[in-house]
């Protein structure tokens, strides 16, 4: 259960400004389309649109910004703004992520999934950071994870939702752009 806390906290973290940018055009959620292939979306684009590609098979460009050390299974890439993270699990024809990979940009095909925290599931977590609060006395972490709790239960209000989502891929193919 700790594991799992950590985690959701970690992936939080990772999504938690990605609400920041007010105006946007057409353009920027319209992936561009190659040789009639899958559209490649630019990770800031494709989040924007998520909700409507879940399940689908999409092809996402972003960098990379840590690979798991000890299994390469997994790896967490950013876009063009910085702002938005996803992780990409090693599926199909991906052996492994391997370290060389961090700081290049990459071109991912796979399947977009969505893992939804319910409300229950975040006032638990919200418990459990008080209680290492007092426990621990780590007032600076937990403040840190108590604000990205507050931002997921902003924008589950924004967006009428009773759930946060976190969205990320079950990558099968991968190819390095630079």
């Amino acid at each position: 259960m700790k594991q799992l806390f950590l985690f959701a906290v970690l992936a939080v973290a990772l999504f938690s400004c990605s609400g920041n940018k007010k105006t946007e055009t057409l353009a920027e959620n319209t992936p561009a389309t190659v040789d009639g292939q899958l559209p490649v979306f630019g990770l800031d684009s494709l989040m924007k649109v998520a909700d409507r590609e879940l399940d689908k098979n999409v092809k996402v460009t972003g960098y990379v910004t840590h690979t798991c050390k000890h299994s390469g299974k997994r790896c967490f890439i950013v876009g063009e703004s910085q702002a938005i993270a996803m992780r990409v699990e090693a599926k199909g024809d991906i052996g492994g992520f391997n370290r060389e990979l961090v700081g290049s940009k990459i071109e991912v095909s796979g399947i977009l999934k969505e893992r939804r925290l319910t409300k229950d599931y975040i006032a638990e977590m919200e418990k459990d950071v008080e209680i290492k609060k007092t426990e621990d006395g780590a007032a600076e972490s937990c403040a840190a994870e108590l604000s990205n709790i507050a931002d997921m239960r902003k924008w589950m209000k924004d967006n009428g939702k009773d759930y946060y989502s976190i969205y990320y891929m079950d990558g099968l193919n991968f190819t390095v752009l630079d």
